[in-house]
């Protein structure tokens, strides 16, 4: 089964923005990807995910028309525009459902090799894991609400905003967890038809939920009753949003914000987004995935340890894969952590071998939900003028409270 996700071209600029805005954005892409540069693609992976069993999107036709035909009047899906033919790789800026080739995974493992080899030092490591909300402060304060664009995605990729948002679908409360300035909030907020709902946006940021709560649109809302803000760490255990009350949230939205937690902080978010869920309550999840273009173009000195990275503002961000998404979220599956000299001396696992391995894990009370629908989302941006082609790759789910 192919993973179809409709995303919009917006999500790649928010993905990517920081790329970008890097001076030196073009000599890391280029150096990245020329190996990769006159190399035939694979057709289109198969992705199987854990289980299908809802918030699937029907397939969808391919949109590309016709060389020399008519223009074709029907707005273009993203997750339809497939690579089949890989003469024709620079004919478009985004390609779905592609995975790495052998090149750019060579490149890559030699870049986080090199990384590796230049982790942050001792002193800036504290520094920025003793208090991550204040880099986030300063990052809201530079770039206040001009940063991220809005993603008005989500009702597509999550159908269970849809259903908590209509007309008549009676009281709901949903939570977003790491808010930011919004740019998650007001789009599920335009398209609220529901008198009974009321969505919390939180953030360990304090700036973040000021430039929310100064919108004009937040207001209005909050007048009404359909929304509130507040400041919130999540990874502080045993701890509540304000107003949200124990086993009373349909929806938990977790958009890139697991990703700026650290390892040891993951068991006690976890826990406060169970307690604070009813029983089949959902967690809409999505956040960066092991390998994409945003961790592999990582210089010296921003390694803080395997998969987790420091940007040069500050923010902390890291890559999830499948296998550590199930065992964080269900508490099943045997999770690996990543050794930098396994290459070298791998041998055949044994039994305590890998209990060895799995023992690595950060501890704590892992599990407590049902994969409802979890996939990887692959896609290989292109640049046309330059023929350099980029690999993003984004982990997405929905899990549910049992």
């Amino acid at each position: 089964m192919i993973r179809r996700f409709q995303f919009l071209d917006r999500i790649i600029l928010e993905s990517t923005v920081r790329i970008a805005r890097s001076t030196s954005w073009r000599l890391i892409s280029l150096s990245i990807a020329h190996l990769s540069l006159w190399q035939n693609y694979p057709i289109i992976s198969t992705i199987t995910p854990t289980t299908m069993t809802q918030d699937t999107p029907a397939p969808l036709p391919l949109s590309t028309p016709p060389p020399n035909g008519p223009k074709d009047p029907t707005p273009f899906k993203f997750g339809t525009r497939l690579l089949t033919d890989p003469s024709s790789v620079f004919q478009h800026n985004a390609w779905d459902h592609v995975e790495t080739d052998e090149a750019y995974r060579a490149a890559s493992a030699a870049q986080i090799s090199f990384q590796r080899s230049r982790p942050v030092d001792p002193f800036n490591k504290h520094r920025f894991n003793s208090d991550p909300a204040k880099w986030w402060d300063a990052f809201y304060k530079n770039n206040t609400t001009n940063f991220f664009k809005d993603r008005k995605w989500l009702h597509q990729e999550f159908p269970l905003l849809e259903a908590l948002t209509s007309q008549g679908a009676g009281r709901a409360s949903i939570v977003e967890l790491g808010c930011g300035a919004g740019n998650t909030l007001f789009p599920v907020l335009r398209l609220n038809r529901n008198e009974e709902i009321c969505i919390h946006g939180c953030d360990f940021s304090r700036k973040a939920v000021e430039l929310v709560r100064a919108q004009e649109e937040f207001v209005k809302e909050a007048e009404r009753g359909r929304v509130c803000a507040s400041v919130y760490d999540l990874s502080q255990r045993d701890t509540l949003p304000e107003g949200v009350e124990e086993g009373s949230v349909d929806a938990v939205i977790m958009v890139f914000v697991f990703s700026a937690l650290s390892p040891e902080q993951w068991a006690d978010a976890l826990a406060n987004v169970r307690r604070m869920l009813r029983k089949g309550g959902k967690v809409l999840f999505r956040d960066y995935g092991r390998g994409d273009l945003a961790q592999v173009r990582f210089k010296a000195g921003r390694y803080l340890e395997e998969n987790f990275y420091v940007r040069g503002d500050g923010t902390r961000v890291y890559f999830f894969d499948e296998d550590e998404l199930r065992w964080i979220f269900t508490g099943q599956g045997k999770v690996k952590a990543e050794d930098p000299d396994a290459e070298d001396r791998r041998q055949e696992e044994q039994e305590g071998e890998g209990e060895e391995e799995q023992s690595r894990f950060p501890e704590g009370d892992f599990g407590g939900f049902k994969i409802n629908d979890m996939g990887v989302d692959r896609r290989m941006l292109v640049n046309r003028k330059t023929q350099v082609k980029m690999y993003r790759c984004w982990m997405q789910a929905v899990f549910e409270k049992v």
